[in-house]
């Protein structure tokens, strides 16, 4: 179950993630969508699904005896558990959680999300990449309005009158 594994868990999340549309979003609610969508995706498959799971990463001293957490952990009869990180910034502490919960046999998935430049994550973590608008006007606000390919509208050729065309560039009167 490897790499392929998380390879197509990460682009399943991914596409479960591109259907998200919100404006006016401040970073902690985006963040807040970002999880709930994910354990939503996860429960669809019915998979267990846990928020601020414990991680097998602990805390730095002098906090070391209790455990970091992870943003949604998933149990699933067919493969080996996930564990999915949301962050807006490149945090390195996200990475070596990710790593330590693969190197305990887990599957990890980092999702980022920002106006763009994600970087790259180490293997073995999977990273799934979600790009919003900052705001203007409105600091730390965000929006995501997601492309979509669209045809051209229809036209018209029915002509609600008659028109007279004019030679360009007109006189001024």
């Amino acid at each position: 179950m490897g790499t392929a594994d998380g390879e197509l868990l990460a682009a399943s999340l991914g596409e479960r993630l591109g259907t998200l549309t919100f404006a006016e979003l401040t970073t902690d609610q985006v963040t807040a969508r970002l999880i709930e969508t994910a354990a939503g995706w996860a429960a669809d498959r019915g998979w267990r699904v846990y928020r601020r799971a414990p991680s097998v990463l602990p805390l730095p001293p002098p906090m070391d005896r209790q455990r970091s957490v992870l943003d949604v952990a998933c149990a699933r009869p067919d493969g080996p558990p996930i564990a999915i990180e949301v962050d807006h910034t490149h945090r390195r502490r996200t990475i070596e959680k990710l790593l330590a919960e693969a190197a305990a046999g887990r599957v990890p998935l980092w999702i980022r999300w920002g106006p763009g430049r994600f970087g790259e994550a180490p293997e073995p973590i999977h990273l799934v990449t979600f790009e919003v608008a900052r705001r203007r006007g409105a600091p730390g606000t965000y929006a995501r309005v997601p492309s979509v390919d669209r045809s051209a509208p229809q036209h018209s050729t029915d002509l609600a009158g008659t028109a007279t065309p004019l030679a360009l560039p007109l006189e001024p009167r």
